[in-house]
C-alpha cells in the first residue's frame, strides 16, 4: 500500500498488482479498494491493476466536505499522472462509475475502455432530500448507524444470510468510513448529471447492472445504453447493487467476454 499527495493536498492510498496494460478500479460509496478482491485473480492475469481508496474512504485522507465529482475525478487523474499512466482501462462501480464518467468527459483520450457497473448518470428527482437525509443521519449518529440500511440496499436477504463473513467485512468497511468522507461523497454523487453527454464517450464500453439493483436500477442502465449506441449491456441475474461481490463469477465472466470481444484479450 502506498500513497500520493494530490494537487489539492489530499493523501490517496493505492496499490498496484499484476502486469500488462493498465487497468484502474474505482469502488462504491462507503467502501474501499478491498471490495475488488473477487476480481483480482482474473484481472491481474491480464492487466497491471491499480486500486485506490477514494478520498474520505479506506486509508485515504478525508478533507472537509462537501466534495464534487470533479474533485473526485481530479484526485484520480492526479494519481494516474503520478504513476506516469497515459492511458488505462477503467472499471467503476456505483460512485466509481460516476467518477469514471466525469473523468472521461474531461479527458476523452485517457481510457482504453470503460466499464460502468451498477451506476447512474442522472440524479433522481428526490436526490437532494434522499442524500441530505443520509448525510444528516451519518453526522448525527455516526457511520455505524448507516450499516444496516446500507447492507439492505446493497444485497439480497439471501446473500446476507448465507455469506456472513463477507457481509461482516463489508459492514466494517461502512462503519469505519470517515463521516466527512461519506458526507462529502454523498454530496458529490447527488449531483451526477452526465446523461446528456454520454454519446461523447467513444471508447469500448460495457454497462453492467444487477438484476435486483434498486439503487441504480436496470432501467437506468438501459437508458444509458441507449445514449451510447455502441456500448455493450449486460444484466447480472440474482444480484443487487454490489454485483461484483454478490455474483463474482458472473461479473468476472462479463468482464472477460467484454475484453475478449473488444480485442483486449486473446
Amino acid at each position: 500500500m502506498e500513497k500520493i499527495t494530490t494537487q489539492q493536498g489530499n493523501q490517496i492510498a493505492y496499490k498496484v498488482d499484476g502486469d500488462g496494460p493498465w487497468l484502474t478500479l474505482s469502488h462504491s460509496l462507503a467502501s474501499n479498494m478491498l471490495a475488488w478482491n473477487p476480481q483480482m485473480s482474473f484481472l491481474t492475469a491480464h492487466f497491471r491493476v491499480l486500486r485506490f481508496d477514494t478520498r474520505g474512504h479506506g486509508l485515504s485522507s478525508a478533507p472537509a466536505d462537501p466534495y464534487s465529482l470533479e474533485d473526485l475525478a481530479q484526485d484520480a487523474d492526479d494519481l494516474l499522472q503520478s504513476l506516469g499512466i497515459k492511458q488505462t482501462h477503467w472499471i467503476g462501480l456505483s460512485m466509481g462509475g460516476m467518477i469514471g464518467q466525469t473523468l472521461i468527459l474531461k479527458y476523452p483520450n485517457l481510457f482504453n475502455s470503460l466499464v460502468l457497473a451498477d451506476t447512474t448518470s442522472k440524479r433522481p428527482d428526490n436526490a437532494k432530500q434522499m442524500w441530505g437525509e443520509r448525510i444528516a443521519k451519518a453526522k448525527a449518529q455516526g457511520m455505524p448507524a448507516m450499516v444496516e440500511s446500507t447492507l439492505k440496499r446493497w444485497f439480497s436477504d439471501q446473500f446476507r444470510q448465507t455469506h456472513p463473513a463477507i457481509i461482516q467485512q463489508i459492514a466494517e468497511g461502512i462503519a469505519t468510513t470517515s463521516i466527512g468522507g461519506f458526507a462529502g461523497c454523498c454530496e458529490a454523487i447527488s449531483k451526477i448529471n452526465t446523461f446528456d453527454r454520454l454519446s461523447e464517450i467513444t471508447c469500448p464500453t460495457l454497462i453492467l447492472v444487477g438484476e435486483h439493483d434498486h439503487g441504480t436500477p436496470p432501467e437506468m442502465a438501459h437508458a444509458m445504453k441507449e445514449q451510447m449506441h455502441d456500448a455493450i449491456f449486460h444484466q447480472i441475474p440474482n444480484a443487487g447493487h454490489i454485483s461484483n461481490i454478490e455474483q463474482p463469477e458472473l461479473f468476472n465472466q462479463s468482464l472477460s467476454d467484454f475484453y475478449t470481444q473488444s480485442g483486449f484479450l486473446r
